[in-house]
């Protein structure tokens, strides 16, 4: 518990992984990318057919699965021993990691899965509640969030450079209908923590977002 966390929170789309990856290197420190967890299950759902009214075999998913993170610039993730890296980021990935996170039953399995994640030296957490309640008491907060129309720009350009189709403006209804589910949902909504440095990147770089968080850290 003595161990510093940096805790990165927003909605998608809004740099969380980039900049808490080079933060994370910089430091030395663990990553922990909350986002991907929800994923990887999303993807386990899918692989076995689950119906996402299916709560409990949801839940069984969670308890059973196990995950593997590599690489630190650029995120590596193992599903059960298979790599499920290309797969993370597809629309489809998203949407029913999005609708899976509103089960109260699933948050309660890998919440502790995340919380493992607190090691010596540190760790920097990029998510949506990580800073209001998987690491509540983390020394530093950060709330990075971005307009949709940005986020859904650099999406769409992180889809098409992995050679996935895309759709501009169906990415950008996706994700403010995604930012509305997560802000309202019932159980851990996303939200600034108080205290949180906000950071609105619209209009900046990887680099000046890096530096503004670091200022706030010293």
């Amino acid at each position: 518990m003595n161990n510093p966390v940096l805790t990165i929170d927003g909605p998608s789309g809004a740099g969380k992984g980039t900049v808490s990856r080079v933060i994370a290197n910089q430091k030395g420190w663990h990553y922990l990318d909350s986002g991907s967890i929800y994923r990887s299950l999303a993807i386990a759902v899918l692989d076995q057919s689950v119906n996402l009214e299916s709560k409990a075999e949801i839940v069984q998913l969670a308890k059973n699965m196990t995950l593997e993170f590599s690489g630190v610039e650029v995120l590596a993730v193992k599903l059960n021993g298979i790599d499920i890296t290309a797969r993370l980021a597809t629309e489809t990935t998203g949407s029913i990691a999005s609708q899976i996170a509103v089960i109260p039953e699933v948050r309660a399995v890998l919440l502790q899965k995340q919380r493992d994640f607190r090691q010596a030296p540190g760790l920097v957490a990029d998510g949506r509640d990580m800073g209001t309640v998987v690491f509540s008491e983390a020394n530093y907060k950060v709330f990075l969030t971005a307009s949709a129309e940005k986020r859904a720009l650099r999406r769409y350009k992180q889809l098409i450079e992995k050679g996935f189709n895309a759709n501009l403006g169906q990415i950008t209804q996706e994700i403010e209908s995604r930012d509305l589910r997560d802000s309202q949902r019932a159980t851990a909504p996303l939200a600034q923590a108080e205290g949180a440095l906000y950071v609105d990147s619209t209009d900046k770089t990887v680099e000046q977002v890096i530096a503004e968080i670091l200022s706030f850290m010293l």
